[in-house]
């Protein structure tokens, strides 16, 4: 299925100094694990030696990496090439909080063969900052993204965040403005979304809140399209933006188009062939797995021909790219156009695809209910 697709390999770091009052992924907020985890960490990478080819990405993402020293850090990609092949140009992408983002650090990590840093800006905004639990100022933004610039990174990618409650469109342009001022290569533009047991999940449950309406998040996905295109960004995948194909995320790409990945660390997920796992979501079941010897693998699944041929249709429809008629047949033995005519018509009549050079494309109204959208 995608044995000829290389494989990228991502490192779930679970410690945050803090939690942002949205943030769903699985963290701790005390780092007084963080050399217990990182030996942990160090057998798992022993365990799946030789179990995949050479990757040609790696991503350390959390949680906070950036909260890391830069000797830890050394530390995780010097067994990772230890116990991995990795190809002569593979991105390695590290996530940071703007608050730990110094000169030292950043030239640290540029050393250490670091080529890539997302940086988790989301607004520019104090007050916004404030409302989403963030521990960094707009300040501690700006100076971290000219940091980063100073250290020598030429691939710098920004996470920002919109339809924030109390949040207008003309405060959201003026961050978008701010963002595009420091030409970053690639930008991540999140629509909030509140899990339910996350501290503004139940804020807002309780009515302490309102969301902005459908209309007007449409409106912020349009006119953040509209903003950024402009600027010169490819709107590549439903949430992302580069400078240029060759600064979209390599890594990010795996996820979308059934390419295999590794995932290490609690609550990280993987998949090869037809097959997906994912860890153990607790860093003591997680200590638990490796010291009894075992993978802390928590569930697997094997996926139907029909799970993957609707999962090539959902991912592919995120992204500009859109989906490939002749793979779908080849691959997943899935006609589409001959199952779906009478809807495809419809959806492209409507504007919300289109079909050519035996591809479907989604437009950007077709990105906008990209999830909807997979439905047919």
């Amino acid at each position: 299925m995608n044995s000829e697709k290389t494989p990228g390999l991502y490192i779930h770091i679970p410690f945050c100094f803090s939690k942002c009052h949205y943030c769903d992924f699985y963290s701790l907020t005390s780092t007084s694990a963080i050399p217990d985890f990182l030996k942990a960490l160090f057998k798992e990478m022993e365990m799946y030696r030789n179990r995949f080819h050479p990757f040609d990405t790696v991503y350390i993402g959390g949680g906070t990496p950036s909260l890391c020293s830069p000797s830890q850090l050394e530390d995780i990609l010097t067994s990772v090439r230890i116990n991995f092949d990795l190809m002569g140009d593979t991105e390695i992408t590290v996530e940071t909080n703007p608050a730990d983002l110094d000169q030292s650090l950043l030239e640290s990590m540029r050393d250490m063969g670091i080529n890539r840093i997302n940086i988790g800006i989301q607004s520019f905004n104090d007050k916004v900052l404030d409302f989403l639990g963030r521990r960094h100022s707009a300040k501690q933004a700006i100076s971290a993204i000219e940091a980063s610039r100073k250290a020598g990174f030429q691939n710098i990618g920004l996470d920002l965040i919109y339809a924030v409650p109390g949040q207008d469109m003309t405060s959201w342009l003026d961050t978008l403005r701010l963002a595009v001022a420091f030409s970053p290569e690639h930008l991540s533009c999140y629509q909030l979304t509140l899990g339910a047991k996350t501290p503004l999940g139940i804020r807002y449950q309780t009515g302490k809140f309102l969301m902005p309406g459908e209309e007007l998040q449409y409106e912020f996905f349009v006119k953040t399209s509209e903003f950024l295109e402009g600027a010169g960004y490819i709107h590549y995948e439903v949430s992302n933006f580069a400078k240029g194909t060759k600064y979209s995320s390599r890594h990010n790409q795996k996820y979308w188009d059934h390419s295999p990945y590794l995932g290490l660390g609690p609550s990280a997920h993987s998949f090869q062939s037809n097959r997906r796992w994912w860890n153990h979501r607790s860093l003591d079941q997680y200590f638990a797995a490796i010291n009894a010897e075992n993978l802390p693998v928590e569930e697997t699944e094997i996926l139907t021909m029909e799970q993957l041929t609707l999962e090539a249709l959902y991912l592919g429809l995120r992204t500009k790219n859109g989906v490939s008629l002749h793979d779908l047949k080849d691959q997943y033995q899935y006609d589409l156009f001959a199952e779906k005519r009478e809807i495809l018509n419809k959806l492209q009549e409507e504007g919300f695809i289109s079909i050519r050079d035996g591809r479907l494309y989604p437009t950007q109204a077709g990105l906008a209910v990209a999830d909807s959208l997979a439905l047919i």
